[in-house]
């Protein structure tokens, strides 16, 4: 079974900071990457941040690169999205997503078979 859960979602001021935690089942890990999305209300889903599975290279959209980061704990199959000095435009739903082929594109969503329930984000100002 493919499972993805996230958790760590909350309300901060700008310039604080959270930590997003994606748990996975062992199958899901194993798939060609993973990643996080996000979507605000009346927006369309937009990628965050993506990682390869066979070596961990990351890639950010440009409105969070220098202030989030993706990484893996291989042994927990747990994914992560530090997420630092963080803005009102921040907001939203966290989703962990996880793509079985290449290319896994950060910003084609239908790139991704799978898709946890999210997290809820919330920056105010």
């Amino acid at each position: 079974q493919v499972q993805l859960v996230e958790s760590g979602g909350g309300s901060v001021q700008a310039g604080g900071s959270l930590r997003l935690t994606c748990g996975a089942s062992t199958d899901t890990y194993r798939r060609s990457c993973m990643g996080w999305y996000r979507q605000a209300p009346g927006k369309e889903r937009e990628g965050v941040a993506r990682i390869l599975t066979f070596d961990g290279n990351p890639d950010y959209a440009d409105s969070v690169k220098g202030r989030f980061t993706i990484s893996r704990d291989v042994a927990k199959n747990t994914l992560h999205l530090q997420m630092n000095n963080l803005k009102p435009e921040d907001t939203g739903m966290y989703y962990c997503a996880a793509a079985t082929n290449y290319p896994c594109r950060l910003n084609v969503a239908a790139d991704f078979d799978f898709w946890g329930q999210g997290t809820q984000v919330t920056v105010s100002s």
